[in-house]
């Protein structure tokens, strides 16, 4: 197939995300609808027999997880892609990936919980995502999208970030940014050089056969590869942490957020400026490796730490571990699928700045 030209398209954000992965050399799409990500596996539907690889509605998220590890296995560039309750139900799976160290892309476009909950966007599941959020001791490498624009290069990212580390790597959306329609620049297709692995289960062929699997009965064993994995998630914390930051050079007060509520942020930092406050914003867009050095660096020179999320505070602990009690760490958010305001966060920076530092 000839390679299309780099180009500028209007789409929603589920629709360019699922756009760029056929472009990145998608082979196969695993998944199940739920609102708010369906616009994905539909557009694999209509679009994927046109042009190249699989695409298969599972009969739920827990098979769909199994046959991305069975794909990832085989050597494909393979995904899944589900939002907050479906992702739930694929943790076992997830689990089984990361152990038997096969690369594939996870996309959560997160909703209001818990439970069932609403189609709102959220981002109530950032302990899940940077936790491990099935059984075990492992990790995926997140990525956080602030945009449209995002919502596309992250899946370039990610799969060479997969593959990089043979490790499932997941972006973390939400409802609004899968919703929402941007201009987005597309690279070209077949862009994204894609070789089939030499420890791939793809048969025999004159050298000793592959085994991959998770399941490991003897404990010294078990034990190897748990710290085989810890050295790996300590190689990706020293080289592959990615933020942006706004302002911090003066600030008196830094703002972190992550996702939509980053750009929320922006305009309150510009409207705190406004006002003669100096505000920064730091806004971490790997959430797994979490930026720690920028965070702890800033506590020392700042006077607080003021966390924006749409959850009831899940990162705070991370930036709190990072600041290591050198400055406060506040938190404003909203939950459920309600989006905060500029305004909002001005107000809370407002609140905080009146408030006496105390001394040792």
């Amino acid at each position: 197939m000839e390679t299309k030209k780099s180009e500028v398209r209007l789409m929603k954000g589920n629709e360019a995300l699922a756009e760029a992965a056929i472009r990145a050399g998608l082979d196969a799409y695993f998944g199940y609808p739920i609102t708010p990500q369906s616009e994905i596996l539909e557009y694999f539907t209509e679009q994927i027999p046109k042009r190249r690889g699989v695409v298969l509605q599972a009969e739920s998220e827990v098979a769909s997880i199994n046959m991305v590890y069975g794909a990832a296995g085989a050597g494909a560039r393979v995904m899944t892609s589900s939002s907050s309750p479906g992702m739930s139900l694929m943790q076992e799976g997830i689990s089984y990936i990361a152990a038997a160290e096969l690369p594939c892309l996870l996309v959560n476009v997160v909703r209001g919980g818990p439970g069932l909950g609403t189609i709102q966007p959220s981002q109530g599941d950032y302990f899940q995502a940077t936790k491990g959020g099935g059984h075990g001791d492992y990790r995926l490498i997140v990525l956080a999208p602030s945009s449209v624009q995002e919502m596309c290069d992250f899946v370039f990212d990610a799969f060479k970030l997969a593959e990089k580390y043979r490790n499932p790597a997941m972006i973390l959306s939400d409802g609004a940014l899968g919703q929402m329609m941007e201009k987005v620049e597309f690279p070209e297709e077949g862009s994204l050089p894609h070789i089939v692995p030499d420890w791939a289960t793809t048969g025999k062929k004159g050298r000793e056969r592959n085994f991959i699997t998770s399941l490991h009965m003897e404990p010294e064993k078990m034990e190897e590869i748990n710290l085989h994995l810890q050295k790996k998630y300590k190689t990706i914390e020293e080289n592959e942490v990615r933020y942006e930051t706004l302002d911090v050079e003066d600030a008196e007060i830094v703002l972190v957020a992550f996702g939509l509520p980053a750009r929320i942020c922006q305009k309150a930092v510009e409207l705190a400026r406004e006002k003669g406050i100096k505000a920064g914003l730091v806004r971490p867009i790997t959430l797994f490796p979490f930026p720690k050095k920028i965070l702890s660096d800033l506590s020392k020179k700042i006077d607080h730490f003021l966390v924006i999320e749409l959850n009831a505070g899940q990162m705070v602990e991370d930036v709190m571990l990072a600041a290591n009690g050198n400055c406060p760490v506040h938190f404003k958010g909203r939950m459920g699928g309600m989006i905060i305001q500029p305004e909002d966060v001005l107000e809370e920076i407002e609140k905080i700045i009146q408030q006496p530092i105390l001394q040792e």
